[in-house]
This record gives structure tokens, sequence and C-alpha cells, in this order.
């Protein structure tokens, strides 16, 4: 009796073992087949979009923004002659959906006075004027540079990863005592249409774009402007708060040492922002 009592503890514990080694067998396995589909390979099509990718992974993604799903914030453009737009802006980052609403706007539409907000709803453009509606080209085409613009100075560093962008790797540059790789951007176009040029220079200690030269095509601007940004880190993000351009050539010197500034401040992420804000 003894002796199968013993037979049959020594049967449980090895059946209870085996089990136990199966489960850590199986836990090890799903751990290996979770960091199998993490770590995907990426296809970069050259030098210049490994850069930007891993410059994404010092400021975040726009999966990232994403899942902060809006952000709201205090934004300032203050030319030279120190005439200003202030807007509280307000952007939800799927469908990229933005609304500004002004305090000031002695550089947007200037002759049109009233307080004035402008939106885009994912499908189209809207400008008020003390809550009415104005439908002239003239500002319609403005509140869509507007809205356009603001989103993408905002979020640039982050949508340099889009879809339908071209890369060419310029190789490296010393500028100020400072070692740059430096990366030209196009973006690919329907009919091939000319696109903005971007050349960005990534800090090679960093790997955080410094600056960069842009040209504006829709504006006829094809002459490169140089931007120089600071950045600031808001909720693990990093984003360009301070931002000045001015007019330089291609090898990223300034002509006229007289900037344009802009400034984003009271950065506030996941507010809850209602699509109702967007719609007139």
């Amino acid at each position: 009796m003894k002796y199968s009592k013993l037979v049959a503890l020594i049967f449980f514990s090895a059946l209870f073992t085996a089990c136990g080694n199966n489960e850590i067998k199986k836990k090890e396995s799903n751990k290996k087949t979770a960091k199998t589909q993490k770590v995907k390979p990426i296809a970069f099509q050259n030098k210049g979009h490994e850069l930007i990718y891993k410059m994404s992974q010092e400021t975040g993604s726009y999966q990232d923004l994403l899942k902060l799903k809006d952000v709201v914030f205090k934004y300032t453009y203050r030319t030279p002659d120190l005439k200003e737009d202030i807007s509280i802006e307000s952007y939800i980052f799927n469908g990229e959906l933005s609304h500004g609403n002004y305090s000031k706007h002695e550089r947007t539409l200037p002759d049109l006075k009233g307080k004035m907000q402008q939106a885009y709803n994912g499908t189209g453009f809207w400008i008020t004027l003390d809550g009415q509606e104005v439908n002239t080209n003239n500002a319609i085409e403005s509140a869509t540079f507007t809205r356009k613009t603001n989103f993408y100075w905002f979020a640039m560093m982050q949508k340099l990863l889009d879809p339908n962008i071209n890369y060419e790797y310029l190789g490296q540059n010393n500028l100020e005592d400072k070692l740059y790789d430096v990366v030209k951007i196009t973006f690919k176009t329907q009919n091939d249409e000319a696109s903005d040029i971007y050349q960005v220079y990534i800090n090679s200690k960093t790997h955080l774009i410094d600056q960069f030269l842009f040209t504006v095509v829709s504006k006829n601007v094809t002459d490169p402007i140089l931007m120089r940004v600071t950045y600031k880190n808001v909720q693990g993000i990093l984003i360009p708060t301070y931002r000045k351009y001015t007019k330089s050539n291609w090898n990223a010197n300034v002509i006229n040492d007289v900037w344009v500034e802009e400034i984003s401040e009271d950065i506030k992420f996941n507010q809850n922002l209602k699509i109702a804000l967007f719609n007139n």
C-alpha cells in the first residue's frame, strides 16, 4: 500500500513537473514570437531614408501622436516688423483636422477686421469673421494654406516618414563646428507636378534635425529658405517649439540676417477635442 502511494506520488509529481515545463516552454515560445513580431525589418530606400527613421526614433513617430489623439497650444507667428498672428491651435491627429482661433491676425488677412477662426474638417476648409462665414477665394486660399502649414510645422518631424516621399543622401557637412548628415527630401505628386524641396541637416550626435532648407512651390518660392529649430519634450514627444526662418542659399548660408519667428507654447495633448469644433 505504501509502495502504491509512493508510485502515485512520483507519477503526479512528474506529471506536474512536465506540465510546468511545458507551460514555461509555451511562455518562452510566446515571448520569442512576440519579439519576432515586433522586430519587422524596414525596407529603406537608401541611407537618407534610414537617417530620417533614426531621427523619428528620437522625436517620436506619427503613431505616437495618434496615441495622444489631439493637441491644443498657443501659437505666435512674428515677422521682423513685429507684426503678429496669435492663435489657439487645435489639432486631431487622425485625419489631420486643424482649427485656429485668432486673437490677433496682423499677418494673415490683415484687411479683414474682426475675430477670425479657420479650420480644416477633414473634407474642406472654412473661415469666419465674428462668426460670419467668409467665402471669397482669397480668404479660402489663405485658410487652406495656413491650416496645412501650421499643422505640418507642428508635426513635421513625425510626418517625414509619410508615404510618397523620396529621400536622397547628400553626404556630410560641417556647419558651425557641428557635423551634419544632409538629406534631400521631395514629394511624389500627381502628374509629376513640381514639389517642395526639403534639405534637412541631421546632427550626427543627437540624430535630430537642427535646421533645414525648404521651398514653397505653391507660393512660387523656389529659392531656399533656412529654418532653424529648438525642441521641447512634451509627454515624450520632441516638438520644435521655437522656429525661425530667413532667406538662404543651397549651402545653408544666411543671406539676410532678419528672421521670422514661430513660437508654440502651452502644449497640451489628449484634450478630448470634439469634431464639432472643426465644423462650421
